[in-house]
């Protein structure tokens, strides 16, 4: 059986502060998107959770979909015995702050919920979530929205079904250095939740250009192709701030009003870049997948690269 693990991209980031932990406060608005991994999962008789196939570089035991799987059965109130052979059908690039670890490992906390029959509500398997990441719990609810906290404070905003276009210039960048270096901007005034009008979505444009992304101008100065593919992305979209990284990078992405634009754009994808056209989704198949079983067939997006 296979599960949808759909990737996310922040609209916008500010670091509001830094906690006594060491951890960030920030805001964000969450998009999930119409493309991403594939989390497989087959029952076992044993109690092993193995893992099928790791992606190259991969330790099976420090893979977050595996450790979902542990700390799920750790704390069912019901006691489970079994275990699960887990494969991952890889489409998100790692370190490309498109949430490819943190969603698997929430299609992981799902799935298993309902094929052991765990018992677990939503609020508790977001709760298990935020141990593994900070970004798992919006994976686990499945709908985009505004968050706060370290990501774990999640409101649901009606987003419009935008196009994006999402490019990767085969970089890993580390989450955990870009927020422990000294140069990263903590102190970015909290905005307020925008308050959509009763059966209308909220104004994207006006939230690109209210806020950008704190750790942007920290990637581009370590790693400069971040900004060569912002800039192309650019010159490819209505506004100027229609373009920008997602996360802490590396990926960037494009905002566009209609899907035929955005693949003309890819296919002007310069050698060595990876791109996806991707349609922004208010709910997560995830969701429906969690309550009835996973549905046939795969992701949408388009890959070149």
């Amino acid at each position: 059986m296979r599960w949808p693990a759909p990737a996310k991209l922040n609209l916008f980031l500010r670091v509001t502060g830094r906690r006594a932990d060491g951890r960030h406060d920030l805001q964000t608005v969450f998009q999930l998107l119409d493309f991403g991994d594939e989390v497989e999962i087959v029952p076992r008789r044993d109690a092993g959770i193995v893992l099928l196939d790791p992606p190259p570089g991969l330790e099976p035991e420090s893979e977050l979909s595996v450790r979902a799987a542990e700390l799920l059965r750790a704390r069912a109130p019901r006691g489970i015995r079994r275990g699960a052979s887990i494969r991952l059908v890889k489409r998100i690039p790692q370190g490309a702050g498109l949430g490819g670890g943190s969603s698997n490992a929430a299609t992981a906390l799902v799935a298993l919920n309902r094929i052991w029959q765990a018992g677990l509500d939503d609020d508790r398997l977001a709760d298990l979530g935020l141990e593994l990441g900070a970004d798992v719990p919006v994976f686990v609810r499945g709908r985009s929205g505004w968050a706060e906290g370290v990501g774990e404070r999640l409101h649901p905003l009606p987003l419009p079904p935008l196009w994006y276009l999402v490019v990767h210039p085969r970089v890993l960048v580390s989450t955990a250095a870009v927020f422990a270096d000294p140069g990263l901007t903590r102190d970015s005034p909290p905005l307020k939740m925008p308050a959509p009008s009763a059966g209308r979505t909220v104004d994207v444009a006006a939230l690109l250009a209210a806020a950008g992304n704190d750790c942007e101008p920290l990637v581009r100065l370590r790693n400069p192709v971040v900004g060569k593919v912002i800039e192309w992305l650019r010159q490819r979209v209505e506004r100027e701030e229609w373009a920008r990284m997602t996360g802490t990078g590396s990926a960037a992405f494009g905002v566009f009003r209609e899907e035929g634009p955005a693949r003309r754009a890819i296919r002007e994808l310069p050698e060595g870049w990876d791109g996806w056209v991707a349609r922004g989704v208010a709910e997560s198949p995830l969701c429906a997948a969690g309550q009835h079983g996973p549905a046939s067939g795969s992701p949408a997006g388009e890959k070149t690269g």
